[in-house]
């Protein structure tokens, strides 16, 4: 069966079609440069509207009759409240476009504004995660883990981490569905999320995970998603990151390399080079399971 899709990469079909339901979201959700291209593309499509109105009724004094061209720039002046005076309304229907203009040019003026201060005040976590996971023996019981941390030098506050496992299950009746189950972790809580911090769950027998096997993951597609929340510690906002490992990205028989060690002036170093490294275990009779041969010695 095919991996557990990420909602991203889902193609949705038979729902109403509403394009500009959500036109605020959408827009926060784009890259900052799309933004400021949708607001320009907005300001000149609108300065070009009034420029064929301002065209076609005249009373411009200074314009051009006809011209779209002067239209535009007395337009692009009004709706910018800039004002050279080269270029004035003088008929009651030229005056009331104008009228008309300086609404809609507030209005963009306003939207825009909070558009973009919204999408630029939004705080984005940094979040870096190890490359693989691992399964090793941890006080004699196989241990599932996990390293993050925070690629920022502030931290993260009140950091609260969850992960779930999803895999295919086959009910009673034959139904072949994607479950998620929770797995309960040594500690999911952290006061202060600095440079790394490695979770870890129990696999003993309350665990989703007891008994299993590299094949029977790789048969159930197995995949782990780790969710973490916080207060950024600068802004003091709420941030949050997301990330998936599939059964592949397991790594049995094996463990994250120590990243903090003690210098000769006895001060603590941690050397961020070692965070996506992992070592080999030494075999266990309490973990029975195959040592992964691309793991380095420990």
């Amino acid at each position: 069966m095919a991996q557990f899709p990420d909602p991203d990469e889902v193609i949705v079909v038979g729902a109403p079609a509403t394009p500009f339901s959500d036109v605020y979201h959408a827009l926060l959700n784009a890259p900052w440069w799309v933004d400021l291209l949708c607001v320009s593309a907005l300001f000149l499509l609108l300065n070009f509207l009034f420029a064929l109105a301002y065209a076609l009724t005249g009373g411009i004094v200074g314009a051009e009759p006809g011209s779209i061209a002067d239209g535009f720039f007395f337009s692009v002046q009004t709706m910018g409240t800039i004002g050279y005076g080269v270029m004035h309304p003088e008929s009651a229907v030229a005056e009331s476009l104008v009228t008309a203009e300086v609404l809609v040019g507030v209005s963009l003026v306003a939207l825009s504004s909070g558009m973009l201060f919204a999408k630029f005040s939004v705080p984005k976590a940094r979040m870096q995660f190890a490359e693989y996971a691992t399964i090793a023996p941890f006080d004699g019981v196989p241990t599932l883990m996990f390293r993050l941390g925070n690629e920022r030098a502030s931290q993260i506050l009140e950091a609260t981490v969850r992960v779930v496992l999803l895999r295919t299950e086959t009910t009673a009746e034959g139904v072949t569905y994607y479950r998620m189950r929770d797995l309960q972790l040594e500690r999911e809580r952290s006061p202060a999320l600095s440079r790394s911090w490695n979770v870890m769950h129990r696999i003993d027998a309350t665990s989703p995970l007891y008994g299993a096997t590299p094949e029977t993951l790789a048969d159930v597609d197995a995949e782990f998603i780790l969710t973490i929340l916080g207060i950024d510690e600068a802004s003091a906002q709420n941030i949050h990151a997301r990330y998936r490992y599939t059964s592949d990205q397991l790594r049995w028989g094996a463990r994250h390399a120590d990243m903090l060690s003690e210098r000769p002036d006895g001060k603590m170093q941690l050397d961020m080079a070692q965070f996506h490294r992992v070592v080999a275990t030494a075999p266990t009779p309490s973990f029975p399971y195959p040592h992964d041969p691309q793991a380095t010695p420990s």
